[in-house]
């Protein structure tokens, strides 16, 4: 046994784990991920379907598509931490139990305020869920088998990504929008067995002193405050009222001389400065923080989560546009969008199954390159060929364009990030890394999704058609333009691996 110990935290770890057993391990905690990161994708392609049975306006299904994001990057750095605290495994089985309460609570929901709540609490439950995945991956396994399960662990992200519209498609279609959510619970009972006969409960113990409380209330309120104006600002007003907000009885009337839009905003970037400032104090202090600053003096880890901070916001930007696009204007059914958009697993799977291979020849930095690169591509073309008389066909074959890329990126960006993070660092490492994407996911929606909402802006039904194919082109746009900013990104990112020693 041995031990280290770096910035309050001593990694106790027995010697690197052989056999079968960690490798079905890994298949269990490959399942856990899947089923946070489906429900993260699966409920957009049911969109329409929610819009239509629980009466959404559009703000309300940005809220249903993107508070789980939200909740997730609120909480993600402090699940880490209490991952490497209480026990990895058994923070995963929390999770587990808590994320079946929300999918239950999702089902039953008879409106928006009800299913926004209940996709609160799977987020609680993701958030402890994902960090504790990967942390667990980087305690078992060494050496040419950590890459192995890394590229796995990445390729279950766009593989599950992009396979989530089909599932949820099928479900939607076949037995109700409800589904979507019932489906969790028999997946996450099968995981908790699972978990408890092959995942070992790894843990670091943490010397440094205290809870982070405060920490987590300001990310919290920084994350939300900056998704809140992104998301209500069309309909409320980035600037004078345009409408009544109320919230638990309290009335921000519209004759308000400003907006709650930009007190949000600001609120949200206040929040998040006073954070950063909050976690280097008490990081100075000795005092436990949930966000270790000194990881970003690692060039690839903080190049890395640049990269995947713009990779999400394209991809999930994406990801809520073509759905109500598909449906919308081209018309096919529920089913019909889930089956154009499992183009892109297609494409994900076969490039992911692939890019530990290309990774050996070219190495990892490069694929990462090259994925993002095709990305790219695969959005610029789908944007300038989107039509709503396009045929489906070739709307799906771009998108396996893009799933190739999506794929290639994925499998090989989350190790690339964390291969300079130490082992007693995993926990803080992934749930920082896991935080961005989260973050990337919520501002994608918000994001991208105001970008569809101001296309929309004074479209009539009549016109519903060639409207939405025009809102929907002008955000691919944008998408594709957050993918070239993290193609960027990865240049820097490859270009600080090769200086490493």
């Amino acid at each position: 046994m041995a031990q280290t110990q770096n910035d309050g935290i001593v990694a106790v770890d027995t010697a690197p784990q052989t056999g079968r057993r960690r490798w079905i391990g890994l298949g269990v905690l490959a399942a856990a991920l899947s089923m946070i990161v489906l429900d993260g994708t699966i409920v957009g392609v049911a969109l329409p379907v929610l819009i239509d049975k629980l009466k959404l306006d559009l703000s309300e299904a940005q809220w249903v598509n993107g508070i789980y994001s939200v909740v997730f990057a609120a909480l993600l750095l402090t699940a880490g931490r209490l991952g490497d605290r209480l026990g990895r495994r058994r923070m995963l089985v929390v999770g587990i139990l808590i994320f079946m309460a929300g999918s239950l609570l999702a089902a039953l929901s008879g409106d928006a305020g009800a299913l926004i709540l209940a996709r609160v609490v799977q987020g609680v439950g993701g958030a402890l869920i994902l960090p504790t995945t990967l942390s667990s991956v980087n305690a078992t396994f060494r050496g040419r088998d950590r890459a192995v399960a890394f590229g796995i662990w990445g390729a279950v992200i766009s593989g599950m990504a992009a396979f989530g519209p089909l599932l949820g498609g099928w479900l939607t279609t076949a037995f109700g929008w409800q589904w979507i959510f019932v489906v969790n619970l028999p997946l996450g009972a099968i995981i908790l067995v699972g978990a408890f006969l092959t995942v070992t409960d790894t843990r670091a113990v943490i010397t440094s002193r205290g809870l982070d409380v405060d920490g987590l209330l300001l990310s919290a309120i920084g994350f939300g405050g900056l998704v809140f104006a992104m998301i209500e600002g069309r309909a409320l007003g980035w600037w004078k009222p345009t409408a009544e907000f109320s919230i638990f009885g309290w009335v921000w009337p519209a004759s308000a001389p400003v907006s709650p839009v930009p007190v949000a905003g600001a609120i949200g970037v206040a929040a998040i400065a006073l954070f950063i400032l909050w976690e280097r104090h008490r990081g100075h202090n000795g005092r436990s923080a949930i966000l270790d600053l000194s990881l970003f003096t690692v060039p690839t880890f903080t190049w890395g989560n640049l990269t995947a901070l713009c990779v999400a916001i394209g991809e999930f930007g994406l990801l809520f546009v073509l759905p109500l696009f598909i449906v919308n204007a081209m018309e096919l059914t529920t089913l019909g969008a889930g089956l154009v958009l499992a183009a892109m697993g297609v494409g994900a799977f076969f490039s992911g199954s692939m890019a530990r291979h290309l990774a050996e020849r070219m190495g990892a930095p490069n694929v990462v390159l090259l994925g993002l690169g095709i990305e790219v591509v695969g959005v610029t073309a789908t944007a300038l060929l989107l039509s709503a008389s396009g045929s489906p066909w070739v709307l799906a074959l771009l998108l396996v364009v893009y799933g190739l890329g999506l794929g290639l990126a994925s499998a090989q960006l989350t190790g690339t990030v964390l291969a300079d993070i130490p082992t007693e660092q995993s926990g803080q490492g992934s749930a920082t890394q896991s935080t961005v994407r989260q973050v990337g996911s919520a501002l994608g929606t918000a994001l991208i999704g105001g970008v569809l909402a101001a296309g929309l802006s004074g479209t009539g039904p009549e016109a519903l058609s060639a409207g939405m194919a025009d809102a929907s082109r002008t955000s691919l746009f944008v998408a594709a333009g957050f993918l070239a900013l993290g193609f960027l990104f990865a240049l820097r990112l490859r270009s600080r691996s090769r200086r490493r020693p």
